[in-house]
């Protein structure tokens, strides 16, 4: 799979069979809709291709508002993103900067400046509640009369259901945020997980005896909290941990997320390796404690709970 910047690498402009979206998490409703684009691309022999954006649009406009709350967690980090994307068949992924004047554009202008002539789109596909264009303007009525105009057909994705449930990138973020991990691996179809290098921290965790992982988390998450978890890439099995996820409110103010992770029984050095972080259960929230003592009393409790978790899944 290719990952272009932007529309303007001449390789990314090849006729193609799109989606347009944000694409947060490619749960199953995501991926229904890039099966049909992968199928699409494969009858016309052209290549299925994504736009998606960065920062996300609701992002972006909070920040503008100078209210930050107003942006949605995020499911996944971009890494993971384009790791889902490519494992669905895609064969291209732009990213675009979602700016000023892109939000700008009206209706017609994202038509003809970046399906028609940035993207050369033969065939596209969207949800059916899919808005593009300044303040949203442009729905899927208009997308297909454009269509119909600049010589690309347009196909719409009905809404997939679990159950009762529509599936949709709000739906995993709040049963993330409950720590309902086995409702999240309903609707994205695998369990749900964080990937990333493993950077140096303050060492603050082999001083008082819990050494971790440390894994950047560049967005607000869509959970936060203790966490029972296991962790892939330093092995031939994955192996039993604790984690962290949040702003360590008991040791720093600084307010940045990190994922740290500290796994039973294992001393081996990985900076720089690339793990997944397969979350499990919840086992609390984050707290902030009066001083270390107490914080590290708490990590203990953490830990036995984790190891009995281990211990009795693995004897049944």
């Amino acid at each position: 799979m290719e990952v272009f910047g932007g529309r303007a690498h001449a390789a990314g402009r090849a006729p193609c069979a799109l989606t347009i979206g944000n694409f947060d998490g490619v749960h199953r409703g995501h991926q229904a809709l890039l099966a049909r684009v992968r199928a699409a691309a494969d009858r016309l022999g052209l290549e299925s291709a994504v736009m998606t954006f960065e920062p996300h649009p609701r992002e972006f406009f909070a920040r503008k508002m100078g209210d930050l709350s107003k942006a949605p967690p995020r499911i996944a980090n971009l890494r993971d993103k384009l790791q889902a994307l490519e494992n669905n068949g895609v064969d291209r992924v732009i990213v675009e900067h979602f700016s000023e004047p892109f939000a700008a554009q009206s209706p017609q202008s994202f038509v003809e400046q970046v399906l028609v002539e940035g993207l050369h789109v033969k065939w596209l596909m969207v949800g059916d509640d899919f808005c593009y264009g300044a303040k949203r303007a442009g729905n899927v009525a208009m997308l297909m009369e454009a269509g119909r105009q600049h010589g690309f057909e347009v196909e719409v994705l009905p809404t997939v259901r679990n159950g009762d449930t529509r599936i949709s990138s709000s739906a995993v973020r709040a049963a993330l945020a409950e720590g309902d991990f086995q409702h999240a691996q309903a609707l994205l179809g695998h369990p749900y997980a964080i990937s990333g290098h493993v950077i140096h921290g303050a060492k603050l965790g082999r001083d008082i005896g819990y050494p971790t992982l440390n894994l950047k988390v560049p967005h607000r998450p869509a959970l936060a909290g203790i966490f029972i978890v296991q962790v892939h890439g330093l092995g031939d099995r994955p192996l039993p941990a604790v984690a962290s996820l949040g702003v360590r409110p008991t040791v720093e103010d600084a307010g940045r997320v990190l994922l740290e992770v500290h796994i039973f029984d294992f001393a081996q050095n990985c900076y720089g390796k690339v793990v997944r972080v397969e979350f499990l259960q919840k086992i609390r929230d984050e707290e902030k404690f009066i001083d270390l003592p107490t914080l590290v009393k708490a990590i203990d409790r953490d830990a036995d709970q984790a190891r009995a978790f281990f211990a009795t899944r693995n004897s049944n």
